[in-house]
Parts: C-alpha cells; sequence; structure tokens
C-alpha cells in the first residue's frame, strides 16, 4: 500500500508569501501538486478551506505534513482536535522534519508545549494590534469607519421616508447604498430624535441639562430607554 505525503501552508495575511514553505515541503519530500495552502487567514479561524482539503485528501497510512505547527493552528484546542482526528483515522502528523507519535508521552509533551506557544504567539499579536490602534486613535489617526452618507443625506433620507412615498427599496437605490443601511440610518436618527426629546422632557425651566440616572435607578432612565425603543424603525 502507498503511502502519500500530503502538504499544508498558511499565511496570515495576502501579502506575505507562502514561498518558503512551498520549498520546505518539498525537501521534506512532498509533492508539488499535494500542497494545500490558505493565504490570509489566521491560524486562529478553524473554518479554512486549504486545510480542510488537506485533511480530506489524507487517507490511513497517509502523513500530513506542515512546516510548523504554528502553520495548522493557533490555539491548543484546534492543534489537539486536529492532531486526535487525525491520529483515530490512522494518520500521522509530521511538524517539519519530526513525526508526531500521539502514543509517546514525551511526544504528546512536546506536542502541546508547541500548540501552547503558539496561542501564546497569537495572543500577543492581537494584544499589539489592539496597543496599536489606541497609539493611533491617541493620536487622531484612526478615526473609525467613514459613513457612507454625509449628516445632511441622513436628515434628508430621514424625510423622505417620513412622507411615505419611498420604500426603503426606493432610499437604497436613489442613495446608492444597501437596504441594512438604510435601516441603520433611520435607527439612528431615530435614537437621535428620542434622546433629545428625553432630555428636553426632563429638562426644568432654567435648570440643568437633564442626565441619564445611573443604572438600577428607577425614573428618568427607564423613560428614555423606553422612549428610544419606541422610536426604533419598524
Amino acid at each position: 500500500m502507498t503511502h502519500t505525503l500530503i502538504g499544508y501552508a498558511r499565511c496570515s495575511t495576502d501579502k506575505q508569501d507562502l514561498a518558503a514553505q512551498h520549498d520546505a515541503l518539498l525537501k521534506l519530500g512532498v509533492a508539488a501538486d499535494r500542497i494545500y495552502t490558505d493565504k490570509g487567514l489566521t491560524g486562529t479561524n478553524r473554518d479554512r478551506p486549504g486545510l480542510d482539503q488537506a485533511l480530506a485528501a489524507v487517507r490511513s497510512g497517509d502523513t500530513l505534513v506542515v512546516p510548523k505547527l504554528d502553520r495548522l493552528a493557533r490555539s491548543v484546542p484546534d492543534a489537539r482536535a486536529i492532531g486526535d482526528g487525525l491520529a483515530a483515522r490512522g494518520v500521522k502528523l509530521q511538524l517539519g522534519a519530526s513525526v508526531h507519535d500521539p502514543a509517546d508521552p514525551m511526544g504528546k509533551l512536546f506536542f502541546n508545549i508547541l500548540a501552547t506557544f503558539a496561542e501564546f504567539e497569537a495572543d500577543l499579536i492581537k494584544l499589539r494590534t489592539r496597543e496599536g490602534m489606541a497609539v493611533a486613535r491617541a493620536k487622531g489617526k484612526l478615526r473609525g469607519k467613514k459613513p457612507k452618507l454625509s449628516d445632511r443625506q441622513q436628515k434628508e433620507l430621514r424625510r423622505m421616508y417620513d412622507t411615505d412615498d419611498y420604500s426603503i427599496s426606493d432610499l437604497a437605490e436613489l442613495f446608492s447604498i444597501s437596504r441594512p443601511t438604510v435601516y441603520r440610518t433611520l435607527g439612528r436618527h431615530a435614537a437621535t430624535a428620542a434622546a433629545a426629546a428625553c432630555r428636553r422632557a426632563h429638562r426644568p425651566p432654567g435648570g440643568p441639562a437633564w442626565r441619564p440616572a445611573p443604572r438600577g435607578s428607577s425614573g428618568n432612565a427607564f423613560s428614555c430607554r423606553r422612549s428610544k425603543a419606541a422610536a426604533r424603525v419598524p
């Protein structure tokens, strides 16, 4: 019976190159037409077409070859699930030049350590990304996604909607936006109007502007939340 080597390579962004991983798999004996890849998908994402194809291609007695464990998975549960699934099917898992033996206690320990480091590195990447975004936001370089419609366009959309002469589909076509965007715009406008009305209703003559009551308290906070809910677009 012929035992086949099936290769898998992955990179997290479209700008990264798979050439180095591809060459490493070729040197490990994997045929070029037996290499499956995913580009632009992170290891924490379990839904990967290339990985699914590689797992479907292996048969009992075959070996799934990856350059490093972090190319296969970036979380301990995923790495274990994939490794256990392959072992149950009689498929070997090769990490670089080493073949993982799930029956060997030391091999199992080493596998878990590699999976833990892969997950730790993924968490560090997320942390650095969040910190970088926070710094950029503080410097005014990260302002979020630009609204599809200007404030004036949003008000005009609401005015046209209130005339009952235009359907949601009509508004979407006229403003060149999607139906969900129309609903979101109407919802934001209604919530803003309800909040303004609520503030006016709870402001005593000559007194300070109304402020929402703390969570857990009764009275104004509840009535305003109810007003906002009533203002939502059906």
